[in-house]
């Protein structure tokens, strides 16, 4: 204990304490790194906040390298500064190639820009996303069918990127399909990582439109390697599912001003007396929001397919 103590009385009463203070302030250099390292540290995260921590912090390191060459005349001073500066000024470029490295077309970068980057999503997991479609987006001309009932195999996961897709079963309209949502939702969600399905409904594209493909087995590799992705995605499709469900339950209708609502299944919702009656031509799947309805009952919608 005592040898701790002098320890500490050694650090602290060693030096000489100062007795006068130099009335002059120091040099502007001083006072610039000074104000470059409180402006520096206000940065933010990602690789563009890196960008601007390191870049600041830099010049701060290099504004007090040369205030110790000039005004201090000390080596050491001038030696710690430098190094300093010399690893912000690596891991400037470093983040910059990385940044350089992870750039992507105007469609990839529009859709980081409005669906992945409001979820905090970086660009390092993004390019992850975007390299398992091949980083390609293909196009449906108008009139072109995405999917025909009763015949294409759901083997994918496509998002629309511009452009506008009708879905309908046994030639009657069910909803659109706008950008920025799933157009195969439902049919993912209906099965298992191991099962195999056809569409029930068809998607015909209205215009000429866009939209990024992820192959099932490809995607499923990248969700059993980065769990994060896969979280992402899953709340992704409950999201546009649960878009798709409320866009269909505008459209259910019982009969003598009686619709359903998907909130409170079990309960007639009385619609207004102008409101025309549309009698209802669809079904709920298991975890789908597509099938043909075979009839209507006082129950609930959400009938489970086999």
């Amino acid at each position: 204990m005592g040898e701790n103590a002098s320890f500490w009385e050694s650090l602290i009463y060693a030096h000489p304490t100062c007795t006068t203070w130099k009335r002059e302030a120091e040099g502007s250099i001083y006072h610039l790194a000074s104000i470059l390292f409180v402006v520096g540290f206000m940065g933010g995260s990602g690789f563009f906040g890196l960008l601007y921590v390191f870049s600041l912090l830099g010049l701060g390191f290099l504004c007090s390298s040369v205030w110790a060459w000039l005004d201090v005349c000390a080596a050491d001073i001038f030696s710690w500064n430098f190094i300093l500066f010399a690893i912000c000024f690596v891991q400037f470029i470093y983040v910059t190639y990385q940044v350089r490295s992870v750039s992507f077309d105007r469609e990839f970068q529009e859709l980081y820009s409005s669906l992945f980057q409001p979820l905090g999503i970086s660009l390092t997991v993004y390019r992850k996303i975007v390299l398992c479609c091949d980083a390609e987006v293909v196009t449906l001309e108008k009139e072109h069918c995405y999917a025909m009932q009763g015949k294409t195999p759901i083997d994918k996961l496509s998002l629309l990127v511009s452009g506008r897709i009708r879905v309908t079963v046994d030639g009657e309209f069910l909803h659109y399909i706008f950008p920025l949502q799933f157009l195969d939702s439902p049919e993912w969600d209906s099965l298992r990582p191991t099962e195999e399905g056809i569409f029930q409904v068809t998607l015909t594209a209205e215009t000429d439109c866009r939209y990024v493909a992820w192959r099932r087995k490809k995607l499923y590799l990248l969700f059993a390697k980065h769990r994060f992705i896969s979280r992402l995605f899953s709340i992704l499709i409950g999201r546009d599912i649960a878009e798709k469900l409320y866009a269909l339950n505008d459209r259910v209708h019982m009969g003598k001003g009686f619709r359903y609502d998907i909130r409170l299944p079990n309960f007639y919702h009385v619609a207004l007396p102008e409101t025309p009656t549309l009698q209802p031509s669809y079904h709920l799947q298991r975890r789908s929001p597509r099938r043909k309805a075979v009839g209507v009952t006082n129950c609930s919608p959400f009938s489970l397919r086999s």
